[in-house]
């Protein structure tokens, strides 16, 4: 080969070199250049108590990180690590600097820096600078209550009036037994809330709670001062008869798609009793929890006496346990008043409200349910007719339905029920001109006196 043929294949084969490792440095993994990624757990708040949940990752690995806290006055170091091992994924509890206490500001800045392996930008690998900015909020939500109930029955309802203060309030509810929540509505001037109770019939004991969480997780708690009546409810045993298994409920078992072929009577009896029951009041429960959301002065309501001249035929706690040939075989609760008059009966509500249902509900046949507001609400059952409409406002003692014997009756009633967010409480308490006004209109006007001098 001629030296000039030489001299011409030199240059190439180091063009060759050059383009084979600056290819070699791009697509080689070594030298990815992706930075770390660093993400927190926050909604800008921080009550400098619970630790910041930080995730750092990275595709090569992250090799060192740091945690800085800024304030006005000084960078604190809260955590550093030189990695011996890189990791890909890095989870971390960043917890706040002992003397939270010194700390003044009310804002701040949480700056993490991470590098990783990678043999990138002259060996020096990715680096990644992300800065998080902090309210800082160390003070619990302040709660007063200004009026309640002086008592709650079981299987009642009571009401509560309080005072809220917090510039980050974020969650704001009672807590009842089993981990229910009734939620307040706002009253009468900024900062004061109201909320009904209600003690279920099922339970033996109540306690109602009112929790206040800011947007930095404080959490403020006060314990209603109620005064507990236990009340007693009938326990009542039923013999289920042959001719009840092949009349009446035969009959109801053709029109549920949960009995279709089932054919032993006893078994659809069951299947009615609880299932279907179960389905049908889980519509009601979903119906009934709601709390309206614009601040109300008053919550002013008559004794509530749907139809006139009625007998109670059947009471509310009533719990029923039905036995066939000596053995228990289904048991439920009768969870509101069955009054009784002429067939056919006028249904008149003696306060205004919402009508939010109106159809039929299977073990309760056709039903109307009706919003008062303060997530209290009636039902209607067994009606032989509804005159109104779901999105009606119904006035004052007109007549909305007429009693009947639709769904699981045996004769011409109203089965009349009461609820306080979704929680079936006594209708004979909201029947007693006198129970509403010492637990309702007394305490509101109680609580208006006090909020008016403060």
């Amino acid at each position: 080969m001629s030296r000039r043929n030489k001299g011409s294949i030199a240059p190439l084969i180091i063009m060759l070199a050059v383009v084979g490792g600056s290819l070699f440095i791009y697509f080689s993994s070594m030298f990815e250049r992706n930075a770390p990624v660093i993400s927190m757990e926050t909604n800008g708040y921080w009550n400098l108590k619970k630790p910041l949940s930080l995730t750092i990752s990275d595709d090569s690995g992250v090799k060192s990180y740091k945690i800085i806290m800024k304030t006005d006055k000084e960078e604190k170091i809260l955590e550093y690590e030189k990695l011996a091992i890189p990791q890909n994924l890095i989870k971390l509890e960043v917890k706040p600097p002992r003397s939270t206490h010194s700390i003044k500001d009310e804002n701040i800045e949480i700056i993490v820096e991470a590098n990783d392996i990678s043999k990138w930008n002259m060996f020096n690998g990715n680096n990644t600078r992300e800065a998080f900015k902090l309210i800082v909020d160390k003070r619990k939500p302040n709660l007063n209550i200004v009026a309640n109930s002086y008592k709650i029955s079981r299987g009642g309802s009571a009401l509560v009036i309080f005072k809220a203060e917090d510039s980050n309030l974020d969650k704001l509810y009672i807590e009842g037994n089993n981990g229910k929540k009734f939620m307040p509505q706002t009253f009468y001037k900024d900062g004061y809330y109201i909320s009904l109770l209600a003690w279920p019939v099922v339970d033996k004991n109540f306690k109602a709670t009112i929790i206040a969480t800011d947007k930095a997780g404080n959490i403020s708690r006060s314990y209603v001062p109620l005064y507990l009546k236990q009340k007693k409810y009938r326990v009542s045993k039923i013999k289920l008869s042959d001719k009840f298994l092949k009349g009446k409920i035969a009959e109801l078992a053709e029109e549920f798609v949960e009995t279709e072929g089932v054919e032993d009577s006893l078994e659809q009896f069951k299947i009615i009793n609880e299932d279907v029951r179960a389905k049908n009041e889980d519509l009601i429960h979903n119906l009934t929890p709601k709390v309206p959301s614009e601040k109300i002065d008053n919550f002013k309501m008559n004794r509530m006496y749907p139809l006139k001249n009625a007998q109670v035929v059947a009471h509310f706690g009533d719990h029923r346990k039905y036995y066939y040939n000596g053995q228990k075989v289904s048991e439920a609760y009768h969870l509101g008043l069955d009054l009784a008059s002429n067939a056919m009966a006028a249904i008149r509500p003696q306060n205004s409200g919402k009508v939010i249902f109106a159809d039929d509900n299977g073990l309760y046949g056709n039903m109307l349910a009706i919003s008062y507001g303060l997530g209290l609400y009636s039902i209607f059952g067994h009606c032989s007719s509804i005159k109104v409409n779901v999105g009606d406002t119904t006035q004052k003692r007109e007549v909305v339905a007429n009693t009947g014997k639709s769904g699981y009756a045996m004769g011409d009633h109203l089965h009349f029920g009461v609820l306080v967010q979704g929680i079936e409480v006594r209708p004979q308490e909201w029947m007693d001109r006198q129970w509403i006004k010492l637990n309702i209109t007394n305490v509101i006007k109680s609580a208006k006196r006090i909020i008016d001098r403060n």
